[in-house]
């Protein structure tokens, strides 16, 4: 039962996040120019209420929707986990992007198991571990990228329109 009701959570979150698009937008152009001083405090707490009662595993839409970046850093470990060389492991799963930079090659994530587990969950890219961002430091700097991972993530979106009711600007 979980599972359909999930599902249509995800279904529907790209159409709810375009509906409060511009909403969204403007609020975070507010608070771009003036983010008030506990606004890092704020979102740490959002950010761990939400993951209380939010399980990744029952949506993984991040890993079947989007791919990562990976840094050098995170190549040449989990290169490393697999027992291959760091351009073996590009050559077979990464492409470069317009921006330059390593990203997967398809989607869904081929480590995303069908269970939504990763198989690489303890060397897992910088940018799944930080996935939906929404506790960084200097939130306020990351307005378009959550502006995005509203349209992706369920607990993202939830963490936006609690922060919009927890501070209104």
């Amino acid at each position: 039962m979980y599972f359909y009701y999930m599902q249509d959570v995800i279904n529907n979150l790209p159409n709810r996040a375009n509906i409060k698009y511009k909403e969204n937008k403007a609020y975070f152009a507010k608070l771009r120019k003036k983010p008030p001083k506990q606004l890092d405090y704020l979102m740490q707490d959002l950010h761990n209420e939400e993951f209380e009662k939010t399980d990744c595993l029952k949506c993984a839409n991040c890993c079947k929707t989007t791919g990562p970046l990976f840094t050098d850093k995170d190549i040449q470990r989990i290169a490393k986990h697999f027992k291959m060389k760091a351009q073996e492991f590009v050559t077979a799963y990464l492409r470069i992007d317009e921006d330059n930079d390593y990203v997967l090659q398809s989607l869904p994530c081929p480590f995303l198991g069908a269970d939504n587990y990763c198989i690489i969950y303890e060397v897992r890219p910088k940018a799944c571990r930080e996935f939906p961002h929404t506790d960084r430091k200097k939130f306020h700097q990351i307005s378009n990228l959550t502006l995005k991972n509203v349209a992706i993530c369920p607990a993202a979106y939830n963490i936006v329109e609690n922060m919009k009711n927890r501070l209104p600007l």
